[in-house]
């Protein structure tokens, strides 16, 4: 199932392409002056997800890099295990449907009846038997942050092109190694973008313990939670907490850094593993447009 996905632009091996016009659609309206203006909004539609013979959920999704959203998904809510042989995925764009075929024999019937609406957009849904996995779960004690490599990282992803700049209405996830963003994912709800990336990891057989995961969106219950589930020891975003996903940081032992703008952020769990060798005089601030980039989403 692994692929040799690349970026064309060199910067990233994988992102959504802001210049797929299946992602977003020109729209005419008016202005704050009542004169006619054309812009672009992103598309949004159903895809319903089964695993072997039986139906999951129904998600709402740009639509893109639907193979990796629908195996993120089932990892991210233990429905697929970590050596699942995975013997197909068909995807039928005409019935939007995704079916995930695995060598193991699959019920998951008492699971679905038991669940919880999160807090992200789209209304992202955890399964309860999820929390059990992640109260024993242990991240990587020896990983580290650079306070250089989150300059950079922030530096590189705020200018690099996407979906929110083309049409907004959207959250970015991306997936990180040192000073260097690796896959770049973005969807309707932020849980979605995770999931692409989860699944990306997944097929590609890459390991969470030495990575960075940074989101455009707030730092909730969900997003620590996915992020744990992907053995990820860093989570980053330059938006802001929730008391419930710094409390479940702390119990986690994840590095929770949020309002990562600029030469700034704040730190609120797995203080430890930041390395001081940055130097924030020397970091590049937001500039106008980056800011309001940022504003748009602080609360989204």
């Amino acid at each position: 199932m692994a692929r040799p996905d690349s970026d064309q632009t060199g910067e990233f091996l994988l992102r959504s392409d802001p210049g797929d016009p299946a992602l977003s659609t020109e729209v005419s309206g008016l202005d704050q002056n009542g004169q006619p203006v054309t812009t672009r909004v992103v598309t949004e539609k159903p895809l319903t997800l089964f695993l072997n013979r039986q139906e999951i959920v129904t998600m709402m999704t740009i639509g893109d890099h639907p193979d990796l959203l629908a195996v993120g998904y089932l990892l991210n809510q233990k429905m697929l295990r970590p050596d699942d042989k995975i013997t197909a995925v068909d995807h039928d764009r005409e019935l939007d449907v995704i079916v995930v075929r695995t060598a193991r024999e699959t019920d998951y019937e008492a699971k679905l009846q038991k669940k919880v609406r999160t807090s992200g957009c789209a209304q992202g849904t955890v399964f309860g038997d999820v929390m059990d996995s992640f109260d024993g779960t242990r991240l990587a004690p020896g990983a580290v942050l650079r306070i250089s490599w989150l300059y950079a990282l922030t530096h590189k992803i705020n200018t690099a092109p996407s979906l929110y700049l083309e049409a907004g209405a959207i959250h970015g996830c991306v997936l990180c190694e040192a000073d260097r963003p690796l896959v770049y994912m973005e969807d309707v709800g932020r849980h979605n973008a995770v999931d692409k990336i989860a699944g990306w990891m997944f097929l590609n057989h890459v390991a969470g313990a030495d990575k960075i995961f940074y989101t455009t969106g707030r730092l909730t219950s969900e997003m620590v939670i996915k992020t744990v589930m992907m053995g990820i020891p860093i989570l980053v975003s330059r938006s802001g907490f929730t008391a419930w996903g710094v409390d479940l940081a702390r119990k986690a032992g994840l590095t929770l850094i949020g309002r990562a703008r600029g030469k700034r952020f704040i730190a609120l769990a797995g203080e430890e593993r930041i390395v001081f060798d940055g130097d924030p005089d020397e970091a590049v601030e937001d500039t106008p447009r980056q800011r309001r980039k940022s504003a748009g989403k602080d609360d989204a």
